[in-house]
């Protein structure tokens, strides 16, 4: 390689990363497709637990990552890390095929098999996710850290092309309906096909780790902590993070504090709504609290790291959005959405997601250009401001759904059109932000931080996935449910607005059919349909984009010369 191209062009590594990374992708984003269909259709659940299970398992998802960084820097390295999550991974989209094999002859082995393998892939992603992440950053030598950006905008196409195949391929196999009546039996294939994706990605990053996972002088990436030197981090950065015995004390007291704080606002029986949230929510700011409490820190150390705090919080209100994709879009595409698509193809409800991948393969290297082009130009947005860009955009994606749903009524579906505009949108707000908070990380993160801080950021995915599940949880009745109640001889929309008093067997026909016989109720606001229901994300993400726009000059002096 030419000298001109060692330093323009981008190490063979990052593509080794780019190509595990896709096929981790096919077999998360496969299986996110069709769960929360598998779950209402096979084991019959309500939408509403199944949207609380959807974002409580994406939440645990985005927080074992904490672990899986501290266990990386501390014991195993970013490699064995990387093999050992890849394969639990895989083990654990077996055993989801399992359970949708003997669902039919045994719902409480299906059951216990579904939570088993949820609960196995929760911790092999928390191994994968913040490693493979940070040894993308360490491709890089200091002096070729302004790469990152553009590093993460490629490494993000590797995702999405992984995303496009799994809720292609997954959805193909595994959300079949015939005659309009739900395949049940089908979401197995879906399953087997993200199990397979999994092991060759593991498969490829093995083989090839040694080869092309390496420094510029050719030095392997990511072993273990131990047999790290002096050349590995920047010149006066401690070596180790310096936590006292009080401020560990003080950590526990504060998750402890924080769980019962959070139990007590998400009241309720629902165990993902109380416990799990709860847990999510206080790891991410307990955490946060004891890696500022590191008397290692310099004060510029201190303020790069409170910026990612920073923009960790308003990327909650991103997922929470963004996430929808998975549960009450969904439901909305299979319930109330006319699907017919070219040549008058039905396409399967958890195959409307896709059109993000699609959009994201498509646009990627066209935002990386841009980018690259306005800093050449010296015109480059602060990372901040582009993140404020991106919530701004996904505030209007709900706002033109919000506007076409108005007049639906509870028998009218919405043309496919208007969520594949949503989707490209919502692309554009993804590309704004999401490699742009990536590389953030990796440019303002010490190198004694780097996997827990990944961690970190995680994590407020993770709030973000979990407020998703509790706002999809609040996603009112849609026309299948009008048109169930009306077979069953019950108003529903007179039952719904108060002015039809149901009879006790009525009450127990709607609960068998999974119909709930109140509007939901958020923040206080009871949601009476669809309009209602997508304004709240409007609000939600066009307030969080004013707020962090208006804050990026004090976030540009904490930044210290990081753009």
């Amino acid at each position: 390689m030419s000298e001109t191209a060692v330093k323009t062009g981008h190490p063979k590594g990052l593509w080794v990363l780019f190509g595990t990374e896709m096929w981790e992708r096919f077999n998360f984003y496969g299986m996110r497709a069709i769960l929360t269909l598998f779950l209402v259709n096979s084991l019959m659940m309500k939408e509403e637990d199944a949207s609380l299970i959807y974002g409580g398992f994406l939440g645990l998802c985005y927080l074992t990552p904490m672990l899986g960084g501290f266990i990386a820097d501390r014991f195993f390295g970013n490699r064995n890390c990387i093999l050992l999550g890849g394969l639990m991974m895989a083990v654990g989209q077996f055993l989801l095929f399992t359970s949708a094999s003997v669902f039919g002859s045994n719902l409480s082995l299906a059951n216990m098999l579904m939570w088993s393998a949820l609960g196995i892939i929760i911790f092999g992603n928390g191994f994968f996710k913040p490693n493979i992440s940070s040894m993308v950053g360490s491709l890089y030598p200091k002096q070729e850290k302004t790469k990152l950006d553009t590093a993460f905008t490629i490494f993000y196409m590797g995702i999405n092309l992984g995303a496009f195949l799994g809720q292609t391929i997954c959805p193909y196999l595994g959300d079949e309906v015939v005659n309009g009546v739900q395949n049940v039996h089908a979401f197995k294939w879906g399953f087997l096909a993200a199990s397979v994706a999994m092991l060759i990605g593991t498969a490829v990053f093995y083989i090839l780790k040694n080869k092309y996972v390496v420094t510029p002088e050719g030095k392997p990436l990511g072993g273990l902590p131990k047999y790290n030197d002096n050349s590995d981090y920047e010149e006066g950065e401690s070596q180790t993070a310096v936590f006292s015995t009080k401020s560990l004390i003080g950590a526990f007291i504060a998750f402890v504090a924080l769980f019962f704080a959070f139990r007590f606002l998400l009241d309720g029986d629902n165990f993902i709504k109380t416990i799990i949230y709860p847990i999510i929510y206080a790891s991410g700011l307990t955490l946060a609290g004891l890696i500022v409490s590191d008397s290692s820190l310099t004060k510029v150390e201190r303020d790069r790291i409170f910026v990612i705090y920073i923009v960790g919080f308003f990327i909650i209100f991103f997922w929470a959005a963004f996430e929808q994709a998975g549960s009450s879009l969904t439901f909305i595409a299979a319930n109330q959405t006319d699907r017919t698509f070219m040549f008058g193809w039905q396409m399967p409800a958890s195959m409307v997601q896709v059109f993000n991948g699609i959009f994201v393969f498509g646009f990627a290297l066209p935002f990386s250009i841009l980018w690259d082009k306005l800093r050449a130009n010296g015109k480059e947005p602060l990372s901040t401001v582009k993140q404020a860009i991106g919530l701004g955009l996904i505030a209007l994606s709900y706002f033109i759904i919000a506007y076409n749903v108005k007049d639906l009524g509870n028998s009218g579906l919405l043309a496919i059109k208007w969520l594949i505009l949503l989707y490209l949108i919502q692309t554009f707000a993804e590309l704004c932000l999401s490699p742009i908070g990536l590389s953030l990380v990796g440019k303002l993160s010490p190198k004694r931080f780097a996997s827990l801080l990944f961690g970190v950021f995680f994590l407020s995915n993770a709030a973000g996935y979990a407020l998703s599940g509790t706002l999809g949880s609040i996603m009112p009745a849609t026309g299948d449910k009008f048109l169930k109640a009306e077979k069953l001889g019950i108003n529903l929309q007179g039952v719904l607005d108060k002015t039809i008093t149901p009879s006790a067997e009525q009450l127990v026909l709607l609960e068998k059919n999974q119909i709930s016989p109140t509007n939901p109720v958020f923040a206080g606001f009871e949601i009476h349909n669809l309009f209602e229901f997508f304004m709240v994300f409007v609000v939600l993400t066009g307030v969080a984009a004013v707020i962090l726009f208006a804050l990026t000059p004090v976030i540009k002096k904490m930044m210290h010369g990081v753009r």
